[in-house]
């Protein structure tokens, strides 16, 4: 069994905000793979499904992200899981708008969710880190992850749910390299060299020459024939 947790701050005023781009990631999983509907427990909301193989509980913590932890500990508990069978969705300063690492343990790097997570559970569970850029110095911090995504943001972020989406059967089984294949496949698609450029219409019509009218089209033998009438 796998836990799987995104990262925010409950209510509709934070819904759309870059710090809560883990709910976004777990609500599109929910989402796309028929899980059950969500529900009130253990500080928050769980939604309950498989992906593949795996059974899978999905939790967004209702107790605001720098209590994150209490909630994730106690649906730990109740499941008798061990940190390497959670996975956390989270937004990552250190990474440009739209990529995505996985990463097992490691520190907090300041992250106020990832901190109280830290505390009640240790270090030792894997992490998906998703990027939303920098806003240029540390005093902009908060206001920034505390505001929404931009329009022009929505692109970009709507195919890396999508490919967090598709890629989350691999994650679920422990095969992160697959997660990211299907996540780079969205964000970042190949461009195939072989693909024919397509053909300009006018470099394609006929070329039709037209005759002028000083041309003359007779064989020789008619123009003398016709030198005699």
């Amino acid at each position: 069994m796998r836990l799987m947790v995104g990262l925010g701050n409950p209510g509709p005023k934070y819904a759309g905000n870059r710090h809560n781009i883990g709910f976004m990631a777990i609500d599109r999983i929910a989402a796309d793979h028929g899980f059950a509907p969500w529900r009130a427990k253990f500080q928050g909301q769980i939604s309950e499904g498989r992906l593949g193989s795996e059974r899978v509980v999905l939790l967004k913590p209702e107790t605001f992200m720098n209590l994150s932890g209490q909630s994730v500990g106690e649906a730990m508990r109740f499941y008798k899981l061990e940190p390497a069978d959670v996975t956390v969705f989270h937004d990552e300063l250190d990474l440009a708008p739209g990529k995505c690492r996985v990463k097992e343990g490691g520190g907090h790097a300041g992250h106020n969710g990832l901190r109280s997570l830290h505390q009640h559970i240790g270090e030792a569970y894997q992490r998906v880190r998703l990027g939303i850029g920098h806003p240029g110095h540390k005093d902009r911090v908060a206001p920034y992850v505390l505001s929404d995504f931009a329009k022009a943001d929505q692109d970009w972020l709507d195919d890396l749910l999508r490919g967090i989406s598709d890629g989350a059967v691999a994650l679920a089984s422990g095969d992160a390299a697959r997660f990211a294949n299907a996540v780079a496949l969205r964000t970042a698609p190949p461009r195939s060299s072989k693909a024919p450029a397509t053909p300009d219409p006018a470099e394609q019509a006929p070329v039709v020459e037209e005759a002028s009218p000083d041309s003359d089209a007779r064989s020789p033998l008619q123009r003398l024939l016709d030198r005699f009438r």
